[in-house]
């Protein structure tokens, strides 16, 4: 049975590589979100029991709110939501599960999904840098709907503690939504693949090396000693 739908699977990839592709990425994102969903409230909890949510974390002022109000990118005031901002409990528990929830994706779509064989580190550069551009496009849309949905679960809905572990999981939802059509066709460049030798050796790599080799055997020659001839 598993060998059939390897079978068929490997077919299918080698008819519609790219729709393939797009698939895998969608099942490991949405494995993801789930890990997310799970770690967000359990880390909010944790830190709620100490001052951290009393601790506000308002940071990079953009302008002016609706109401007239100072507007920050990251405006996590102190206090419970809804009344307050979650403070840097809210900040810290969103950052850390989307670190270790990234950490997590950026080796199953760089190995997995795209099978790429180009430097990780080079990848994992540009990894970063898209997650600090999502996280902070992510921060900005936050600040028009995270309120409005916590009071809504929270006050209007009177669902209490169940009403804020919906909101969490509603918050997180919408950043994963965020993140996942931004991060696909940045993975595409970042994750490339380029055609092997037949030792399976990235002829990328293989090119830069032979540079490399052939930089060293140039500047050796050019400094060894000479033996004046008769």
């Amino acid at each position: 049975m598993l060998t059939r739908i390897k079978d068929t699977w490997a077919r299918f990839v080698e008819r519609r590589p790219g729709f393939a592709q797009f698939l895998m990425f969608t099942v490991f994102s949405q494995a993801v979100t789930v890990l997310q969903l799970a770690l967000m409230p359990l880390f909010r909890a944790w830190f709620n029991t100490t001052s951290l949510l009393e601790t506000s974390f308002q940071v990079l002022p953009v302008g002016s709110d609706v109401d007239g109000s100072q507007y920050y990118m990251f405006d996590y005031p102190a206090g419970a939501l809804p009344e307050g901002g979650g403070g840097l409990a809210y900040f810290l528990a969103v950052q850390i599960t989307l670190a270790i929830a990234q950490i997590i994706n950026f080796f199953l779509q760089r190995n997995v999904t795209f099978k790429s064989n180009t430097s990780p580190w080079r990848a994992a550069m540009w990894y970063f840098i898209a997650y600090v551009v999502i996280t902070f496009i992510a921060a900005a849309a936050q600040g028009f709907y995270k309120a409005p949905v916590y009071d809504f679960f929270i006050d209007t809905l009177d669902w209490g503690s169940t009403g804020e572990t919906t909101a969490d999981v509603l918050t997180m939802i919408i950043y994963a939504a965020i993140s996942f059509w931004v991060f696909f066709p940045i993975f595409k460049i970042i994750f490339k693949r380029v055609p092997e030798d037949e030792d399976g050796v990235g002829l990328e790599s293989e090119a830069v090396q032979g540079t490399v080799s052939t930089g060293t055997r140039a500047a050796g020659t050019g400094s060894g000693d000479h033996t004046p001839q008769s």
